[in-house]
């Protein structure tokens, strides 16, 4: 079987680039404040750092919010007389742990800071989109318009604790709409156009939002899709409903892909009862000032959502500032964000990694929205956009990089990327070869971050880090402040072998809870059911001899054939290597009192599957692996089912194979593709 790992890096930062990143500055003044508290203590590298920051939270939490200059700005001063309880209060449960309990703040009053002519927001999107040219937003103008946003809001009577849901594409306007719900204390909800309607429904009837914002259609794969359809249908069945801002988006006409269409007029003699206004009245006033209202740290801020892929998906309550002091520590530190920067993620507003991106606006960079598909007209798409607006922190899925690998395109070759520094990858885990083709074919000089956290934490428990070397296959680094270790079945810690990925100590950007959850029931059974008062995040991986971790997949995928686990991720690398094929997916399927892998493959056009290409793809994982990785069965599939976000379902199809009901097809993008996987008679033997 293959190394995990290699010991030669595939990139080492030089020590002028270490020098000058936001992860060494930091390092400097930890090493300083911690000699202050104990003369002997040194911290020389990243290591040492990160040990420091989860045996000493409270002194590195309240660091990085000065050190961020996050507002308001500590009382305290970082010596031996800082308050430690004042920073952190445990409590007799994990998620009971209060932090900053004294201080009042508001999330968009940070990402406001910055109200000069430098860039802000930069939105672009397929050429049909806003006929082909980028809109952009100067850090003054978006200042202005959340104003006026959050004055209209106001009028209506919008205040703390009320709902903000919005329906929305990737633009400006969303960015602005969330940031004047937050100004006020209202808590923001998003999903993005493509969801089914009872995908929104399961979402938003949960919360009870009493404003929805949308675009009159959206921008996807050459085609214009209405959404007022939709809106229709949504507004009368959220009974919470009293306001609905319709946005001018898309030329809709002749060409609009979904059919019957409705005008506003109509759409406003559908909705007796809910007031319509459109974007150009919410911003049709004079005011320039934001009263920002300062809450408790953990106020809520968003509500994400689950899957949704096994039951009715679960409304995870998120803090303003444990989301805030999270993302500023994972874009600062971890992805040296500075004001020059100009930073993309490839992803839509029903993403996590769109509350992390716009989160950057905290520390001055400029943000780079992108709205449609990233394979219209063609796989180059993103990398002009890149290359046009000098983009220098490009994100994206590892599914994206590897189909860019299979269609041979490289932005090497092609593009002037000599702005770009860093290459983020998420959604899954990042193949050795994933790795091997970034440095290869899109830039040699770049730090290559494979991230991993989720929904669930609004953020990464593990992740790059500018100062460490990039070894193939490896998430750098644990965050920092995350206490994350690899448990085995007992619950003790290992290295260096695979087991749960857990989290022994509390950190900002837990949940507070899952909505109406009063008791704590579900939220408690979804975390924290494996190990007593350990967050066990669902992930199987490993941590490295390089101190880096190896994500296999998700623990409820696992593969468990005779009682070996195997991740799936390890199978999806090696299959995913022969031209034939496009994607896979694995499943364990119950067969006389075992399990045994089942293997579906979407072949390259044309393509049909032979006994000859059998015996090669369980050669090509037999080879590479173990036996036991080997599928029993290996079929043809013409398409993969998976979530809105991009995730395929394994979950899913392992029901769907085994005769069960999948109970929620909304929360799929495709979910006519569960048919394919039905009564297969070759599952039959």
């Amino acid at each position: 079987m293959a190394p995990a790992s290699s010991s030669n890096p595939l990139w080492q930062p030089s020590p002028e680039r270490i020098a000058a990143t936001n992860m060494q500055g930091f390092m400097q003044r930890a090493s300083a404040l911690a000699a202050k508290q104990v003369p002997s203590v040194h911290i020389e590298n990243y290591q040492q750092l990160h040990q420091w920051s989860i045996d000493q939270p409270s002194l590195f939490w309240s660091l990085l919010w000065q050190d961020s200059d996050l507002v308001p700005s500590l009382v305290q001063e970082l010596d031996s007389h800082l308050e430690s309880q004042s920073v952190l209060k445990a409590g007799d449960k994990f998620w009971q742990a209060q932090w900053f309990a004294d201080m009042k703040m508001n999330f968009a009053e940070n990402l406001l800071q910055r109200r000069d002519d430098s860039v802000a927001i930069i939105a672009c999107g397929e050429p049909q989109f806003n006929q082909g040219l980028p809109r952009q937003l100067s850090y003054r103008e978006l200042y202005s318009q959340v104003a006026q946003l959050a004055h209209y809001f106001k009028s209506l009577g919008l205040q703390q604790g009320d709902r903000v849901a919005a329906f929305m594409p990737n633009t400006s306007e969303t960015v602005v709409a969330m940031l004047a719900a937050t100004s006020l204390g209202a808590i923001w909800s998003s999903c993005s156009p493509d969801f089914g309607l009872q995908g929104v429904i399961d979402r938003f009837g949960q919360i009870e939002p009493k404003m929805l914002l949308t675009t009159d259609g959206y921008y996807y794969g050459g085609k214009t899709l209405d959404s007022l359809v939709k809106v229709k249908q949504i507004g009368q069945q959220l009974t919470s409903l009293e306001q609905i801002i319709v946005i001018p988006h898309c030329q809709l006409n002749e060409t609009t892909d979904s059919q019957p269409q409705i005008d506003l007029v109509e759409l406003q003699a559908e909705l007796a009862g809910i007031q319509l206004s459109t974007w150009q009245q919410a911003l049709d006033n004079d005011c320039q000032q934001i009263d920002f209202v300062r809450l408790p740290f953990d106020h809520p801020l968003y509500i994400m959502y689950s899957s949704g892929t096994t039951g009715v998906p679960k409304c995870i309550v998120h803090s303003a500032g444990g989301t805030l002091i999270q993302q500023v520590k994972e874009l600062s530190l971890h992805t040296d964000v500075k004001q020059s920067d100009t930073i993309f993620y490839y992803s839509t507003c029903g993403w996590m990694m769109w509350n992390w991106l716009v989160a950057s606006l905290s520390l001055g960079a400029t943000v780079v929205l992108y709205d449609g598909s990233p394979f219209f007209p063609s796989g180059h798409c993103l990398w002009e956009m890149a290359e046009e607006h000098q983009v220098s922190i490009f994100g994206t899925s590892a599914k994206y990089l590897a189909a860019l690998e299979k269609a041979e395109i490289k932005p090497a070759e092609q593009y002037n990327l000599s702005s770009l520094k860093s290459v983020l990858s998420t959604g899954s885990p990042l193949s050795h070869e994933g790795f091997d083709y970034v440095y290869r074919d899109i830039k040699a000089d770049v730090c290559l971050s494979s991230i991993s956290g989720g929904t669930d934490i609004i953020s990464c428990f593990a992740l790059g880090n500018p100062i460490l070397p990039v070894f193939r296959g490896e998430l750098q680094s644990a965050g920092l402040g995350m206490a994350v270790n690899i448990y085995d079945d007992e619950g003790k810690a290992i290295i260096e072998e695979k087991g749960e990925l857990v989290c022994t100590q509390p950190f900002p950007s837990c949940p507070i809870g899952f909505w109406k959850d009063d008791n704590q029931e579900k939220f408690y059974h979804a975390y924290f059911d494996r190990f007593d008062n350990i967050w066990a995040h669902g992930d199987y991986g490993e941590i490295t001899s390089n101190n880096g971790l190896i994500i296999h997949g998700r623990s409820d995928a696992v593969l468990n054939p005779g009682g070996v686990r195997i991740g799936t991720a390890e199978i999806y690398r090696q299959v995913e290597q022969l031209d034939e094929v496009v994607e896979s997916i694995a499943i364990g399927q119950q067969w006389q009192d075992d399990v045994r892998i089942v293997l579906f493959v979407i072949l390259q056009p044309d393509l049909m599957l032979s006994d000859a290409l059998i015996n090669k793809i369980k050669l090509q994982i037999r080879s590479h692996t173990t036996p036991r990785h080997v599928p029993a069965r290996v079929i043809q599939v013409s398409d993969i089912p998976r979530t809105i976000s991009g995730k395929i379902v394994e979950l899913a199809v392992r029901k769907v194979v085994h005769g069960e009901v999948v109970k929620n097809t909304d929360a799929l993008k495709n979910p006519e593709a569960l048919d394919l996987y039905k009564n297969l008679p070759e599952l039959e033997v």
